[in-house]
């Protein structure tokens, strides 16, 4: 069942949202060649506990750190450690914080410094891709019609979406209802009513091949190892339509 939010649970995620919004700035600022996904992390895990709040990602489900760092080939949940970033790297940031018991959670690709012209169109793509989707999280559309426009959009482009993994509500747990898979059929899924709140997260490859998950049991990487984009944005459905909490983006 896709919960619906109270309009005081939803001022707190806005300010959340907004806290999160600023640390992954700050994070994606500290972005270039000869730093590591671990010191990343570190970063992100002190301006969490600056602002009061708990890193939502450390120790979930064995998790071990506050920032998923997912480095070309690498799509999601991605483990910081001592990989150094280079120039012409693609990196994807995933990070989420609780706070007055509830969550924010939102990702974005940044590229260092001159990144090949086909990955960055690929990431621009995924990036529109989010657009399209969060332009549908409106009273009365369905849970579908987000996943359609997605993954319609981002075939037309000539590029494919990861299916193995969805975008989710959010609100009091990290992941609620309903998973909102990245392709679809329009006017399928449960009706969308003002209140609720969902992270939207296209992530998009160059090969349809099912993707693999390393032996960590987080890193996941495309089949051929080319690189991949990933953007989320925190969405609340309203009667003025959607209101974009937090996202990432170009």
């Amino acid at each position: 069942m896709i919960k619906v939010k109270s309009s005081a649970e939803l001022e707190i995620m806005r300010e959340n949202a907004k806290i999160l919004g600023r640390i992954l700035d700050k994070v994606a600022d500290k972005v270039q060649p000869g730093i590591t996904t671990g010191a990343l992390d570190k970063y992100a895990e002190e301006l969490i506990h600056e602002a009061e709040g708990k890193p939502a990602f450390k120790n979930y489900r064995g998790f071990p750190s506050s920032l998923c760092t997912s480095l070309n080939e690498e799509i999601v949940h991605g483990i910081p450690g001592d990989r150094e970033l280079k120039d012409g790297d693609l990196i994807s940031l995933d990070i989420g914080i609780e706070k007055k018991g509830l969550f924010a959670d939102f990702a974005t690709t940044v590229p260092i410094g001159e990144v090949p012209e086909d990955d960055m169109n690929m990431v621009s793509v995924t990036d529109q891709a989010l657009s399209k989707g969060i332009k549908k999280v409106v009273p009365g559309n369905r849970i579908g019609d987000i996943s359609h426009a997605i993954g319609t959009f981002v075939r037309e482009k000539g590029y494919y979406v990861v299916k193995e993994f969805v975008g989710h509500g959010i609100g009091r747990d990290m992941h609620e209802d309903p998973q909102i898979p990245n392709y679809g059929d329009p006017d399928t899924g449960e009706r969308i009513k003002e209140g609720m709140v969902f992270c939207i997260e296209p992530m998009v490859k160059f090969d349809k091949n099912k993707v693999k998950v390393l032996d960590d049991g987080w890193t996941t990487v495309t089949a051929g190892r080319d690189p991949s984009a990933h953007f989320e944005g925190m969405v609340a459905a309203t009667e003025d339509g959607p209101e974009v909490l937090v996202r990432g983006g170009l």
